[in-house]
């Protein structure tokens, strides 16, 4: 299965939830909003939304300033 992740191409062998893709990805779900093919996936979708063959996913990480 391949999955664009931030437009990186990534393969992997398994149906994935997103949640499974950032502990892949060894990336914290906190403070992460995502998309998957432009459309906002709310976080109570995260552990049962699968992700498919071509998806392309975008992570957007909260970043504090002022």
């Amino acid at each position: 299965m391949n999955i664009q992740v931030n437009d990186e191409p990534h393969r992997f062998t398994e149906p994935l939830t997103p949640l499974d893709l950032l502990s892949l990805l060894s990336l914290s779900a906190e403070g992460c909003a995502l998309a998957i093919n432009q459309v906002i996936i709310p976080r109570d979708n995260w552990p049962s939304h699968l992700l498919k063959d071509g998806d392309q996913v975008l992570l957007f990480q909260a970043i504090a300033g002022g």
